[in-house]
């Protein structure tokens, strides 16, 4: 393929998105091993991304919408300074399909693909219903012939974890998610019950989030003395490299979920009612989930069975 070919990879969205398209990019990458490649994500993910090995170079997405006029001007005048050959809008939504638009790029020629209508390789209006989104990455990439093959290398997320203090045998819990998202938490208290259980019979427990988790980590910390409190002290690259050391990882519908599976861990899933385990369940080789309609209503016996299910019974 020629050396002056530009991609842009469009990938907005949370955290979990961002680890459910690795596969993705690296097929990308692959496809066009002589190209100049560009990420384009939000603010969150521009640090973490710009560590991935697919990408020359990674742009932030401006603040979401309404935009002012002059604001929308600049914005245009970035994404049209480079003579893009080929887009793939992985997020494929009303904003990105408007970057189609707003690039003029069914007139300079950009094969593009994604939802935008007019682009030269439109995902099909079914291609979301009720599939994996490693199924649809796949699908949608074969449009334009790429295949998607190959489970994304993530030796990028190794990290040295010692100065952590966590050895021998441990979970990881993740007991936090998006805090206007609360229907998709686990009780700390519920956390706590199985934390205990797990220290009764030898296996340490560490647990992971933000500082904006700080309560509910306090709370599994006095149900279960003994825990390791890891909470705002381990970075993605920590995290990962922690969850690939682990006898298991138990969490909710979160970003930090999705690294565990992705990198292998033996990762439990605690769903509520509002996701869907077809179309969002983390990717990698060992990933389980639990589900209630109320998550209140999952006992810590259930959890506790379902984990050790994962890692053998050990």
């Amino acid at each position: 393929m020629p050396d002056s070919e530009q991609i842009l990879v469009i990938k907005l969205g949370a955290l979990g998105d961002i680890f459910l398209a690795l596969d993705a990019f690296q097929a990308i990458r692959r496809h066009h091993p002589a190209a100049r490649v560009t990420l384009l994500t939000r603010r969150p993910h521009v640090s973490l991304t710009r560590l991935m090995p697919w990408f020359d170079e990674v742009w932030e997405d401006p603040a979401p919408r309404p935009w002012q006029i002059p604001t929308l001007l600049r914005w245009r005048s970035r994404l049209t300074e480079r003579s893009w050959t080929h887009v793939y809008d992985l997020q494929a939504n009303d904003r990105t399909n408007g970057y189609f638009r707003l690039m003029g790029a069914a007139r300079r020629g950009i094969v593009w693909m994604g939802a935008a209508p007019g682009c030269s390789h439109p995902r099909p209006p079914d291609l979301l219903k009720g599939i994996s989104a490693k199924e649809r990455f796949t699908r949608q990439l074969a449009l334009a012939g790429i295949p998607l093959v190959e489970s994304a290398d993530l030796d990028w997320l190794k990290v040295s974890v010692d100065h952590l203090g966590i050895n021998g045998k441990f979970v990881l819990l993740i007991p936090g998610c998006a805090p206007h998202r609360p229907y998709k938490r686990w009780s700390a208290g519920s956390y706590g019950a199985v934390a205990r259980l797990f220290l009764e019979d030898g296996t340490g427990v560490g647990i992971i989030g933000t500082e904006a988790e700080r309560e509910a980590v306090d709370t599994i910390l006095r149900e279960a003395p003994g825990c390791l409190d890891l909470c705002g002290k381990t970075s993605i690259q920590e995290l990962a490299s922690l969850a690939m050391r682990a006898e298991a990882v138990i969490g909710n519908d979160t970003g930090p979920v999705h690294i565990a599976g992705a990198v292998g861990a033996p990762t439990l899933v605690l769903m509520s009612g509002h996701s869907n385990p077809k179309t969002m369940l983390p990717q990698g080789p060992r990933v389980d989930f639990r589900q209630k309609e109320n998550l209140a209503d999952l006992p810590p016996e259930e959890v506790l069975r379902a984990a050790r299910g994962l890692t053998g019974g050990k």
